[in-house]
Formats: structure tokens, C-alpha cells, sequence
């Protein structure tokens, strides 16, 4: 009785945790989403000639919008990302 007890609740326990990890990805997959369209608009619109790398790619979906606005802003000021 004990052994289901415990199962019981640490199963609740793990759908709780696995909840709010979902709804705190929720925010970070928009984030991602948004951030790699910033980067695809501002090449077309501004023809700013960055590359498609994957250390592009990857600052842009880990750092989301801030990230895509820094890879611009090094691209533009010619430090980074030619």
C-alpha cells in the first residue's frame, strides 16, 4: 500500500515539474521563432548579406530576439557575422 503511495505521488509530483517546464518553453520556442525571423526580414529588407551559418543560427535561436538584433548590429558595424 505504501509502495503505490509513494509512486503515486511522485508521478504527480513529475506531471507538476513536467508543466512548468513546458509552459516556461512555450515562451522560449516564440522567443526562437521570433529571432529567426528578425534575422531572415532584416537580410531581405536591409540586404545585409548575413550568411546562414550555424553560429549564426544558433545565436538568433538561443538568444531569440535580442540575439538576432546583436548578430544585425555586429554585421552592421563590420565586427562579426560578414
Amino acid at each position: 500500500m505504501a509502495y503505490e503511495l509513494i509512486v503515486l505521488v511522485l508521478a504527480v509530483l513529475a506531471v507538476i515539474a513536467v508543466y512548468y517546464v513546458l509552459k516556461t518553453a512555450k515562451y522560449l520556442i516564440v522567443n526562437t521563432i521570433m529571432g529567426l525571423i528578425l534575422l531572415a526580414v532584416g537580410n531581405v529588407v536591409f540586404n545585409l548579406g548575413i550568411p546562414y551559418t550555424t553560429m549564426t543560427l544558433l545565436v538568433c535561436a538561443l538568444g531569440g530576439i535580442p540575439g538576432a538584433l546583436l548578430v544585425i548590429l555586429l554585421n552592421v558595424l563590420n565586427i562579426a557575422f560578414l
